[in-house]
């Protein structure tokens, strides 16, 4: 019996892992969206970084709302991406 416990409760924790991270959601404000193009090419960067769910972008607006797993990035990553892509981007206020 306890050999068999010892395996059972280490894959109840490694099941449990995933609940430990959490989604969070950020809005971005990035001003130099300005063009039908910018918003896919947001998007786009942000899509590309490990972690990130969700984005949708709101070009009237020049915001983006990304839902990312804390565990694997976090806003400076986000923005970071937004940059590399051409396109600084803070967190809205």
């Amino acid at each position: 019996m306890k050999r068999l416990f010892a395996p059972v409760a280490l894959v109840a924790v490694v099941a449990a892992a995933p609940v430990w991270a959490a989604a969070n959601t950020v809005t971005l404000a990035v001003p130099g969206m300005t063009c039908a193009a910018c918003p896919i090419t947001v998007k786009k960067a942000l899509s590309k970084v490990e972690g990130v769910s969700q984005v949708a972008v709101a070009l009237e607006k020049r915001e983006v709302v990304v839902t990312f797993d804390d565990a694997k990035t976090d806003i400076q990553k986000l923005t970071q991406a937004t940059e590399n892509a051409g396109y600084p981007s803070s967190v809205a206020k």
